[in-house]
């Protein structure tokens, strides 16, 4: 299944607590099975709230890992083994 990136908006601009699984997947740049692994593993640098048993992904995190700051500067940050540099001004 692919995802079509226009059905997402900007990180910086997600008012909401959680996302779920196919947002997640889009910000963090990865396949929505990654985080389903990463949540039944516990091995990632995520962890999901369980709601209903859907997985729910904290927007929080998500942003503190992408570096994504709530007025929309990026930071320095690393995801795995991908490096993201960027400074904040």
């Amino acid at each position: 299944m692919q995802t079509d990136t226009n059905q997402f908006i900007p990180l910086d601009q997600v008012s909401r607590p959680t996302v779920p699984t196919d947002a997640a997947a889009h910000y963090l740049n990865r396949k929505p099975q990654t985080l389903r692994a990463w949540a039944c593993l516990e091995n990632g640098p995520l962890r999901p709230i369980r709601i209903n048993g859907r997985l729910a992904w904290s927007v929080a995190e998500i942003k503190a890992l992408t570096g994504v700051l709530n007025d929309g500067l990026p930071i320095l940050t690393t995801i795995g083994n991908k490096s993201n540099y960027r400074h904040r001004e």
